[in-house]
């Protein structure tokens, strides 16, 4: 009976870290991450529910407390509590942001984290206070009932038990579900899914293995002759072989400018506020620009990164983890290095530092000749994150107009980044108080506010006469307010139903002076946006028909996007067909890690 007096918190505490872990599933695995769904909490599981393995894994860190004394035993259990708290408040932050959990590759990606507060705390809810109530509970026990932890002796046979028994209910739950037959119950097991694999284990179950997933994919083992026939058959399963059309070539030997937007989302375009366009500049565009209105996000844990990835290499990021950090030196058949060798010139600018995302050594990689990040411009005027769309966009007509012809630029701007906080003096759109300060709102003032400057750069060129040579590509890096605060955007009122898309779209427009526009409705993805520059531009499609995962949007037969979580928009002819555009993630993974391009001669 003293034993069990004298370790009454440690079951506690395993019930409340238990109920936390239960929480945390019920957020992320809900559609709505700020409400909680207990019947969504083991949703990814195909069989009851692994509390056992759950409770477990709890257990085995809070066994070392028996090797402690007095109140140093509570103590290092409310490390342990603190610690899993915090894991699993982070990730649930992380996932409201990238519908992913916090990896060992994020360690690497620290840069990342500078003016980043007001982001990442726009991530948290009301309902998060949760994950903190048993903590006041235990400080209240302490503080009115310390000397009930005063005489707790050290058990060194408990911590043996509570150490060996949960490892081995663990493997004993892996063995019965593994001779199930069944792959899709097994505990460790790496799913394109990382919810399946965190309701498989438990929030810190699924970190323990992707600390060991780490470690063992570290030294990655050269390709092997069946992996390179792998990826070389679905390429060549790939090709329609289509013939050319009046679109092939047609900006051949023209200057390109590619203008990566912040957060840019389709459902603004052509939309009005009020009686106001949100994007009057864009909208005018139109006009004289292919405008591709079913185009859709693909990036992934890398976020901006993976949108200049696949813009310039046609290539799918990396699953786990940000491409551009894991593999900044790899080798790619790149949108630069084939107009470099027709003689251009080649820059990226980016409005932030060169170490966000890893963006400088991984664009040089990829083929620019130049890329310039902040520290190449006057920074006096600040907003978010950094420069100033406007002050930054002034700062460029200079450069490019120095810069050899044909030149290609690839620009990144910033501003319209979340959390849409856009000081006062700049929102000009007049919106509804209750509008104005909810985070629609702050994304409609943003995008308006990004959209003025991006007339203003572009009516800069214009009369100094680059763009009369000068083709001029635009598209979102990826979604903005409903990827990060869809939850919001529903309960603004009064409602209208156009805001309420959450489609993954974005805009893609290729303007040129004196083209006759023209809206094209085929299905696409950022992965396409390199060959269909590519074949404007005049690059026989040959040059990159075997490294572009993408298709030429202009010239194809085929209308469909893969999603990041491998979700396919479209129609397919086939089951095979969808199967195999599927499996093109994977095949970039593979691509990716074995720096497949470099074993096949690229440079």
């Amino acid at each position: 009976m003293q034993f069990v007096k004298n370790n009454i918190i440690l079951v506690f505490m395993v019930l409340s870290i238990l109920a936390k872990f239960i929480l945390f599933l019920g957020l992320v695995n809900n559609d709505n991450s700020s409400k909680f769904n207990f019947m969504k909490a083991f949703y990814s599981f195909s069989s009851p529910p692994p509390l056992i393995v759950y409770i477990s894994m709890i257990l085995i860190p809070l066994s070392f407390s028996f090797l402690f004394r007095g109140h140093l035993r509570f103590w290092f259990m409310m490390l342990c509590n603190i610690l899993m708290t915090s894991l699993v408040l982070a990730d649930l932050m992380y996932y409201r942001g990238f519908n992913s959990f916090i990896s060992p590759y994020i360690l690497s990606q620290t840069t990342n984290l500078d003016n980043l507060s007001s982001s990442i705390i726009s991530m948290l809810r009301p309902i998060d206070v949760l994950m903190f109530a048993d903590l006041l509970v235990y400080a209240a026990l302490w503080f009115f009932r310390k000397s009930f932890f005063q005489q707790t002796p050290r058990y060194r046979i408990a911590f043996l038990l509570t150490f060996l028994l949960p490892i081995t209910c663990i493997y004993y739950e892996h063995l019965q579900l593994d001779l199930s037959g069944n792959p899709n119950t097994m505990l460790f097991r790496v799913s394109w899914s990382p919810n399946q694999t965190m309701s498989n284990l438990s929030p810190l179950g699924y970190h323990i293995f992707d600390l060991y997933n780490f470690y063992k994919n570290k030294h990655v083992q050269p390709i092997t002759p069946q992996q390179t026939a792998e990826i070389q058959n679905w390429f060549e399963q790939k090709q329609e072989n289509m013939p050319t059309n009046h679109f092939t070539g047609m900006f051949a030997g023209q200057n390109l400018l590619v203008i990566q937007v912040e957060s840019l989302e389709n459902f603004v375009i052509n939309q009005k506020i009020n009686g106001q366009e949100i994007t009057p500049n864009l909208n005018k565009l139109l006009a004289n620009s292919l405008y591709f209105s079913n185009f859709y996000e693909q990036v992934n844990n890398g976020t901006s990164s993976d949108a200049d990835l696949m813009t310039n290499t046609s290539v799918y990021p990396i699953r786990t983890g940000a491409t551009f950090f894991r593999f900044p030196d790899n080798t790619y058949n790149s949108l630069p290095k084939m107009l470099a060798q027709k003689g251009y010139s080649t820059l990226a600018i980016h409005p932030d530092k060169g170490a966000y995302w890893n963006w400088m050594p991984a664009l040089r990689a990829i083929g620019f000749e130049k890329t310039y990040d902040v520290t190449h411009f006057d920074e006096t005027e600040k907003i978010g994150l950094g420069i100033s769309d406007g002050s930054y966009l002034k700062q460029i007509p200079p450069i490019i107009e120095k810069e050899k012809l044909p030149f290609y630029n690839f620009i990144v701007t910033l501003t319209s980044h979340n959390p849409f906080d856009l000081p006062a003096q700049y929102r000009t759109l007049k919106l509804s108080d209750e509008l104005n300060q909810s985070k629609l709102g702050g994304y409609f003032q943003s995008i308006h506010y990004t959209d003025e400057q991006i007339g203003h750069f572009l009516d800069t060129l214009d009369q100094s006469g680059v763009l009369n040579n000068t083709v001029v590509v635009i598209y979102g890096d990826h979604t903005g307010v409903h990827k990060y605060y869809d939850d919001e955007v529903k309960q603004v009122q009064p409602q209208q139903s156009w805001w309420l898309d959450d489609s993954k779209r974005i805009p893609l427009i290729i303007f040129h002076k004196g083209m006759k526009g023209e809206e094209l409705k085929i299905t696409g993805g950022q992965i396409d946006t390199m060959p269909t520059i590519a074949s404007l531009m005049g690059i026989n499609e040959k040059l990159y028909a075997n490294t572009a995962f993408g298709r030429n949007l202009l010239n194809t037969k085929k209308n469909f996007a893969v999603l990041a979580n491998k979700q396919y928009i479209g129609q397919a002819p086939t089951k095979d067909d969808e199967d195999q555009a599927i499996m093109g993630i994977d095949m970039a993974d593979l691509v990716i890690e074995k720096n497949y391009f470099k074993t096949q001669g690229y440079k």
